[in-house]
């Protein structure tokens, strides 16, 4: 086995332009099917959190005027919080999956390009 070969082979494609390349394009696509999803994951959980964690400030007498109401209140909250994490996972599979629908052929036919050559 020749080492000099394929050390070769490997820088060459690491400095072979890679702006034209379907493989980019293929990543690129891809990244594209993905991204809606994963931001609105992103968003959206990191949103549920914040809600969640003021219901518990609120339930716990951190914030607030510390009655009753404002107990009661605070729980309702961090119900609302937990119930917007619990449901993001699905979202974002419904997300995922409509993304991937969306660029599926485009994806498919670039894949078949690069699989041929």
């Amino acid at each position: 086995m020749n080492t000099d070969k394929i050390y070769a082979e490997h820088l060459v494609n690491e400095y072979a332009p890679k702006d034209t390349s379907k493989v980019v394009a293929l990543r690129k696509l891809d990244a594209k099917a993905k991204m809606p999803a994963t931001v609105f994951t992103y968003t959206f959980g990191i949103v549920s959190a914040l809600v969640t964690g003021v219901g518990m400030c609120l339930s716990m007498k951190v914030i607030g005027s510390g009655t009753a109401a404002m107990f009661v209140l605070g729980v309702i909250i961090g119900i609302i919080g937990f119930l917007g994490m619990a449901v993001n996972y699905p979202i974002y599979s419904k997300l995922l999956k409509k993304g991937k629908q969306k660029y599926a052929f485009e994806i498919m036919e670039l894949a078949k390009e690069i699989s041929e050559n």
